[in-house]
């Protein structure tokens, strides 16, 4: 359970630090009212016999050296030394296991072992604990200074104050580790990244060079690529009559079938054409190392700090990296379907806000930068095939199959004109590639989708008469539904495996690059196709 978090995300003043660390000892039952910052700072003077290397630390040297954040946390505790040995042994050795959060490339006590003072030594704990802090409870990176538009709900915790109460208690390793996400993806993730950290990084096959292989064709990086194959248990190894595997075998450059199998099964973990044949974006992924999956999964770790411990227990969470959405029920996944979202340029933002109507037989008001992009110099001709017309400068599409909407809009409260929607081109789920919208999320079988959700709203009725009129009506919900639009090119899947996707929209660099990562070329995702849907 995450320490001071207060309604609305409000921040907890610096000098009801204290007071509030006092409330979360058990030793002490004293009315909230009745606390203030004095009160806080006397639990950590009964605890200052034990400051054995802090002793010599006066409130002179701290004000000389505190500065930032760090100055505000000991203005809080009456200028007073915090650190003692079995402090300082536990935040190292909670520093020492941060690699299972995908930490591990990431400094936090900068100059450990250095020859300073015993006030710079106090001060150095302290910001690294802070920091550590921080890194577990909402993330090294600030989402929204990748992303124009970020509106998922945050993490809001005071962690000045819990260090404080945490050392004062004496469980500050317990108190770190439950600033972290506790949930059961999270920890798979994190042994995930353990593994594939624990592997030797040269023990890979050499790199796989560029060029097309089908099935039937001979080509002398097949070994090789049976070799990475059976590395990542797609391709079972060959085994003698006694089940053993041999020193050695044939090598054969023969692609055949039983390969491109285990080729196709590749595909569909990366979200790639299942076709079996070996080409371009194949083989970005074959040529991934250990090390590149550890990157990615730190990647994904960080991006799951970012988020809310709990979310809410009925809602829609659209995974843009994966193309897939997920349906909860009261805590329960009920219903997964295949989704088309935003291609690089026009990418499905990540953000969270509530669907509250359904919308039969939609019009379309075509945006201006569709208008001057994709339709700037169409004629009154295409816009009569298409049933759109001209109002007020702006161009609307009627309501019918032919919409660009489909036959039901699912509205969402956000100012950014992102929502759910049927299609006019349901061909187009049958692709592995689904990054093809103008930002907007257009569902798989949107009209039994709607039908779902109405079942589930108690207002069926209302929608099969909306939608029987054939002109644009509106059914509202009795109650909004969630929706998370949310980037997870590395997840488990539906069968509880672990699953990667490519980096579509290339947003894994920045976040990699602050979690110590080297920079690295990612296949990232390329549509030239024109489509004037949003």
């Amino acid at each position: 359970m995450l320490d001071f978090v207060r309604p609305g995300g409000a921040r907890t003043p610096r000098g009801r630090l204290l007071s509030i660390a006092a409330l979360l000892i058990g030793s002490l039952v004293i009315p909230a009212s009745r606390l203030d910052g004095a009160a806080g700072a006397s639990l950590l003077h009964q605890r200052g016999a034990s400051h054995d290397l802090s002793a010599s630390v006066s409130a002179e040297s701290l004000h000389r050296a505190a500065s930032g954040r760090v100055r505000d946390f000991y203005e809080a505790v009456g200028w007073r030394a915090v650190w003692d040995d079995a402090s300082r042994a536990a935040l190292e050795a909670a520093l020492a296991d941060r690699s299972r959060h995908g930490l591990d490339l990431v400094s936090f006590l900068d100059r450990a072992g250095e020859p300073r003072g015993a006030a710079e030594d106090e001060l150095a704990y302290t910001e690294a604990a802070l920091r550590y802090g921080d890194a577990l409870a909402r993330g090294i990176v600030d989402p929204a200074t990748l992303h124009q538009i970020y509106t998922l709900p945050r993490v809001e915790v005071d962690v000045a104050a819990g260090l404080a109460a945490a050392i004062a208690r004496g469980d500050l390793r317990e108190w770190l580790a439950a600033l972290a996400p506790r949930d059961e993806e999270y920890m798979r993730l994190s042994r995930a990244y353990l593994d594939f950290r624990a592997e030797r990084q040269d023990a890979r096959p050499p790199r796989i060079g560029e060029g097309i292989i089908r099935v039937g064709g001979s080509d002398s990086r097949v070994p090789i690529i049976v070799d990475q194959l059976i590395d990542d248990e797609y391709l079972d190894a060959p085994t003698t009559p006694t089940g053993a595997v041999p020193e050695s075998v044939p090598v054969s450059t023969l692609y055949t079938r039983e390969i491109a199998e285990a080729v196709e099964r590749l595909q569909r973990d990366y979200g790639i054409a299942a076709d079996g044949v070996v080409g371009p974006n194949t083989l970005a992924v074959l040529n991934l190392g250990p090390g590149d999956r550890a990157r990615a999964i730190a990647v994904a770790l960080e991006r799951r700090r970012w988020l809310q411990r709990t979310a809410p227990a009925t809602r829609i969470d659209v995974n843009t990296a994966a193309s897939r959405l997920y349906y909860y029920r009261d805590g329960k996944m009920i219903d997964s379907r295949r989704v088309i979202v935003g291609k690089p340029g026009t990418e499905t933002p990540a953000l969270q806000s509530p669907i509250y109507r359904l919308v039969a037989n939609p019009t379309w008001t075509v945006p201006k930068s569709i208008q001057r992009g994709e339709l700037a110099h169409v004629g009154r001709a295409y816009l009569r095939r298409h049933n759109m017309t001209l109002r007020n400068g702006w161009i609307v599409q009627g309501p019918g199959p032919g919409n660009a909407l489909g036959l039901v809009k699912f509205d969402m409260h956000n100012g950014h004109a992102i929502y759910l929607h049927d299609t006019s081109a349901p061909a187009l789920f049958a692709r592995s590639q689904r990054h093809r919208s103008h930002g907007c999320v257009r569902v798989e079988d949107a009209l039994g989708f709607a039908r779902l959700l109405a079942q589930d709203q108690g207002v069926e009725a209302e929608w099969q008469a909306a939608q029987a009129g054939g002109q644009q009506r509106f059914v509202a919900l009795a109650t909004p539904i969630p929706v998370r639009l949310l980037y997870q090119n590395v997840f488990i899947d539906l069968q509880g495996d672990l699953a990667f996707r490519t980096d579509p929209y290339g947003w894994n660099a920045p976040i990699a690059k602050a979690l110590g990562f080297p920079d690295r070329r990612e296949a990232r995702v390329r549509s030239d196709e024109i489509d004037i849907a949003p």
